[in-house]
Formats: C-alpha cells, sequence, structure tokens
C-alpha cells in the first residue's frame, strides 16, 4: 500500500512550482494531486484552443514533477470532489493542502472538502491587501491603485516618486494605426505540436469550437518564459504608442500576449514586470511602453483581481442598464457580418482564441454595450471563448468595463462609439459596406445608429453624467433622432436574426 503522505492539490490555474502550496513539500514528504474535471469541460461551450491549453499545461506540470521525482497522483474525473474523494479512498493522506483558489466556486468547493488553503502568492496584490488599501474610499480609482502599486512594489521608481517624474505615459499611446502594415510586428513564437497536443485535442469533446491550435500557445513554463523574453526584445520597445491600435494586416501588433500564462501560473507578474524594467534600465525600451506595459501587469490586472473578490458574487449580477438581449448569433458562429471590424475580430478570435483588448473593449464590448447583450451571457461567451479567460478576468471587465452594468463602479462613463472611434484606431473601415458617418439609411454604419439610439435611450441616466452630458445633449439636438431611432430598430432586428 502507498505511503500515506499529506498531499498538495494542485489545480489547473496554480501551475507554478514556485506556489504557495508546495513552498515546504519536497518529494520526499508530500504527495500532489492533478483532477481534470469533466464537469469544467462541459461547463461552457469553450474554444478549443482555450481547452487544448489548460489541459495540455496540466499534462506539461504533471509531466515534469514526475521527472523532477514527484509521486503525482493525475487523475480524469467527473468533478473535482470526485477526484478527490478517490484520491483520498486509494492514498488516505493524513491532509490535503492547496493554495487559495482563484475563483469563489473553487474557494467554497475547498472549505467544503475540508482542504487547507494556503495564503496564494500568485499576484502581487492580496485580495486581503486590496481590501485594506480600498477601505474608507469614497470611489475606487485604477490610477490611485497603480500609483500606490508603484510605490510599495518599486517598479520604474526614484525613491517615492516616479522616474521621469510622469506617473503616466497613457496619453502618448494612442497612436493611429501606423500606415507600415505587417512588416512592422514580429511573428509570434510558436512551439510544434506533439503526440501530447494531438492526445489532448482527441480527448476533448465535440462541443469546442473554433480553430485547433497551431503552435502559438505555450503549454509549459519555459516556452511561456522564452515567449517572455521574445516580446521584450522584439515588441515592448515599439508597444506603447500603437497599443490601442487595430489593423486587418496583423492580428497581433505589438502585443505581449502574456496574460494566458499569467493566469495559469506558467509565468508569475513579477517576473514579468522585473523583465520590462530591467529592459528599460538597459536603455533598451522607451519609458512610454515600459510604463504602459508594466502599469497593465501591476495595475489593471491587479486592480481586476482585486475588486473581483471585494465586491461579491452579486456584482457579476449587476444589469443597471436593463440589457436583455442574448448574444448575436454572429458572436457565437451562427451567422456571418457584413461590418468589416466585426468580421475582421471574430475571424481572429475564431482562428486564435485571442484579440487584443480595445477589439475586446471597442468592437465586441462596444457593439455589445449599444445593443443591449444581458452582461451575464456576455460574460460567460468571453470567458469561455478566449485563451486568457477566467471568472476573475471577465466578471469585472465585461459587467463593469465593457458593458457599464455597474453603473459606474469600475468606469465613471460606458465604452460607447460609434463608427468614428473605429475608422480613427484601425483601417476596418477601408472598404467596409457601410458607411461610418451614417447615422440612417441602409449604408449607416450599425455602430453609428445604435450609439445614438444608445445615448437616446438613456438619456436620463446619462445626461446627469459629466463626461456624458455633452454627447447625451448632442444626441437630443439631432434633427434626425426619430429617423434614427427607427433605423435602429431593423439593426437590432436584423443583428438578432444574423442578417447584419
Amino acid at each position: 500500500m502507498p505511503l500515506p503522505l499529506p498531499t498538495v492539490w494542485v489545480l489547473g490555474d496554480q501551475l507554478d512550482p514556485r506556489q504557495s502550496a508546495l513552498a515546504d513539500a519536497t518529494p520526499d514528504t508530500h504527495r500532489l494531486l492533478v483532477v481534470e474535471s469533466g464537469a469544467k469541460l462541459a461547463q461552457h461551450h469553450w474554444h478549443v484552443q482555450r481547452a487544448h491549453l489548460v489541459i495540455t499545461s496540466m499534462r506539461r506540470f504533471v509531466a515534469e514533477r514526475r521527472a523532477e521525482g514527484w509521486d503525482v497522483d493525475h487523475r480524469v474525473a467527473p468533478s473535482l470532489a470526485d477526484g478527490l474523494a478517490a484520491h483520498r479512498a486509494e492514498f488516505a493522506p493524513p491532509a490535503v493542502s492547496a493554495m487559495e483558489p482563484a475563483s469563489r466556486d473553487g474557494l467554497e468547493l475547498l472549505r467544503r472538502l475540508e482542504v487547507r488553503l494556503v495564503r496564494s502568492n500568485q499576484f502581487l496584490c492580496h485580495p486581503d491587501e486590496f481590501a485594506a488599501w480600498a477601505g474608507g474610499r469614497r470611489q475606487l480609482k485604477m490610477e490611485d491603485f497603480y500609483r500606490w502599486q508603484r510605490r510599495r512594489l518599486g517598479y520604474l521608481m526614484d525613491g517615492d516618486e516616479p522616474v521621469t517624474g510622469r506617473w503616466n505615459y497613457d496619453a502618448d499611446n494612442r497612436e493611429r494605426p501606423p500606415k507600415d502594415g505587417r512588416n512592422r510586428w514580429p511573428v509570434p513564437l510558436t512551439t510544434p505540436r506533439d503526440d501530447l497536443d494531438a492526445q489532448v485535442l482527441a480527448d476533448l469533446p465535440d462541443t469546442v469550437w473554433g480553430a485547433p491550435p497551431d503552435g502559438t500557445w505555450a503549454t509549459t513554463r519555459a516556452e511561456a518564459r522564452r515567449r517572455l523574453d521574445h516580446f521584450v526584445e522584439h515588441l515592448l520597445p515599439r508597444f506603447g504608442p500603437h497599443e490601442d491600435a487595430m489593423l486587418t494586416a496583423s492580428w497581433h501588433l505589438a502585443h505581449a500576449m502574456l496574460a494566458q500564462y499569467l493566469n495559469l501560473g506558467l509565468l508569475h507578474p513579477s517576473e514579468v514586470a522585473d523583465a520590462a524594467e530591467d529592459a528599460y534600465r538597459a536603455g533598451a525600451v522607451p519609458i512610454a511602453s515600459a510604463e504602459g506595459f508594466i502599469r497593465q501587469v501591476i495595475g489593471w490586472r491587479e486592480y481586476v483581481w482585486g475588486t473581483y473578490w471585494l465586491w461579491g458574487r452579486e456584482y457579476g449580477a449587476s444589469n443597471v442598464l436593463g440589457a436583455r438581449r442574448q448574444v448575436p448569433p454572429v458572436f457565437v458562429g451562427r451567422a456571418g457580418t457584413e461590418m468589416r471590424c466585426l468580421g475582421t475580430t471574430l475571424r481572429t478570435l475564431h482562428d486564435h482564441g485571442w484579440v487584443h483588448h480595445i477589439q475586446r473593449l471597442m468592437v465586441l464590448g462596444n457593439l455589445a454595450l449599444l445593443a443591449g447583450v444581458d452582461p451575464a451571457a456576455m460574460t460567460q461567451w468571453m470567458w469561455a471563448g478566449f485563451v486568457d479567460g477566467a471568472e476573475w478576468v471577465m466578471v469585472p471587465n465585461v459587467v463593469g468595463m465593457a458593458l457599464h452594468a455597474d453603473g459606474g463602479r469600475m468606469a465613471t462613463k460606458p465604452y460607447a462609439a460609434g463608427g468614428a472611434y473605429i475608422d480613427r484606431m484601425s483601417d476596418y473601415c477601408r472598404g467596409c459596406r457601410f458607411d461610418r458617418t451614417k447615422r440612417v439609411g441602409p449604408d449607416a454604419c450599425p455602430y453609428t445608429t445604435l450609439y445614438w439610439d444608445f445615448l437616446a435611450r438613456h438619456a436620463e441616466r446619462f445626461g446627469r453624467n459629466p463626461r456624458m452630458a455633452q454627447q447625451v445633449r448632442a444626441a437630443g439636438r439631432l434633427p434626425d433622432l426619430p429617423a434614427v431611432r427607427e433605423r435602429a430598430v431593423e439593426v437590432l432586428r436584423r443583428l438578432d436574426a444574423g442578417e447584419l
């Protein structure tokens, strides 16, 4: 009978051998448990690359630990609870411990199963620390949190002040798309697929969707680290100015595409931020790019993590705008579209399980906001459709940032825009069947029509918002507003029918 060693349960998004639950464990003193859950696979309509990434990374983690001498009990079970029960029945561990999970459901499950929880070290700001920072503040602002993080962590600081005297270079990082197209952006690294990749793909249910993985997404820490080094050397120097740009010829531009590795534990935020600062200090990266990227890692990402835990489960059910429309058929692959911006973005999502933050916010999220898509339904769709999806990521970003369903707790104004914004920040409008300058008529850009209809529909609410009042007044003065609102009804009908 196997020796009854204590067990460390490693969850599928905690794949870091330096994680806190393993700090005092060795192959001689502990056994590891890794469970693949059938219930998790059945929970959503996953993008194939999302499901493949998680499961393959788990299996490679198991192989690496076994090569180091660990006894790893790797189970495929109907559920996480079933996997633990079977493990306990076979090995009778005197104790089972795990690092704190990254979701409320996971935390509640492990508590019910009497698993000893170890404080998480996967982020730079623990939820307890975030709650202490937030305590007593009338309103939370990411910029305030970011500066607090900079000071306490020391990134890009000269004593207690920022290295250049400026905290934020966001205004310098909103340049329009460059005109040199694809040649400016080195192609992403890839890793050849092997037998394990093939086996994981064969094991996935028929319900997954999207193009199969092409080796873009790393499934080991070593390959994730190689992608970090590639980004810092080749892309970070040019990341900042065009981080909000969208180009038909390049699906990735200069984006890091590292979030999924941070979310799974293949990279740690400290090593990512350290690499960016080291490159800046060495003179290899301009301050605007280094600051913009570090702000995403230690600022926005950690702020989203903190608000997810601070605001509780009920936050995910927020819907102050009363949005009830289901996710449009074109989003779920049941229809095409003549909107070039939307078609390009969804094609990239199909092919890679990823699009960058402005495509998420100002193409997908903006359309869902203007159309009144139900926030919970949109959250579920994005959670399952992106390789970096996780509940803690998507709830604040979709409910708060993209759909303004929280009434302004995450962002003080809704990120609503017509076709003019998309035209300014992309090349999508060139050759599009719709005219971004028109509000009415069969050729009117759906974003432009719905934008003015959105302002009219919510005039009472946003007319009192200092950042929206001017636009609301402008909508009220439109001579063709009745025609715009009539056209919006037709646009929404066609969107629901998959005919737009």
